[in-house]
C-alpha cells in the first residue's frame, strides 16, 4: 500500500466519525442549556418560597439567588461554547 491510501483511509474514519461528533456536540448542547433552565428555575421557585416565609430575608436570598443563577449560566455557557467547538472544528 503506498502512503497516499492509507492516509485516505484515516481520513475516511476520521470524516466517518465526525457525523457522530457533531450530533453528540448539537445533543450536548440541547442539553446544558435546558438543564441550566431547569436549575435556575428551581432556584427561583425556593427564592420565592423563602421570601414568602421570611420577608425580612429577602435581601440575602436575592443575592444568593443572583450569584447561583450566575455560576449556573457560567457552566451552561462554558459547555455551549465547548459543544460549538466540537461543532465547528
Amino acid at each position: 500500500m503506498t502512503l497516499l491510501a492509507i492516509l485516505l483511509q484515516a481520513a475516511e474514519v476520521v470524516t466517518m466519525g465526525a457525523g457522530f461528533a457533531k450530533l453528540g456536540a448539537g445533543i450536548g448542547a440541547g442539553v446544558a442549556a435546558i438543564g441550566a433552565g431547569i436549575g435556575i428555575g428551581q432556584i427561583g421557585k425556593g427564592a420565592v418560597e423563602s421570601i414568602a416565609r421570611q420577608p425580612e430575608a429577602v435581601g440575602d436570598i436575592r443575592s444568593n439567588m443572583i450569584v447561583s443563577a450566575a455560576l449556573i449560566e457560567g457552566v451552561a455557557f462554558f459547555a455551549i461554547v465547548v459543544c460549538l467547538l466540537i461543532l465547528f472544528l
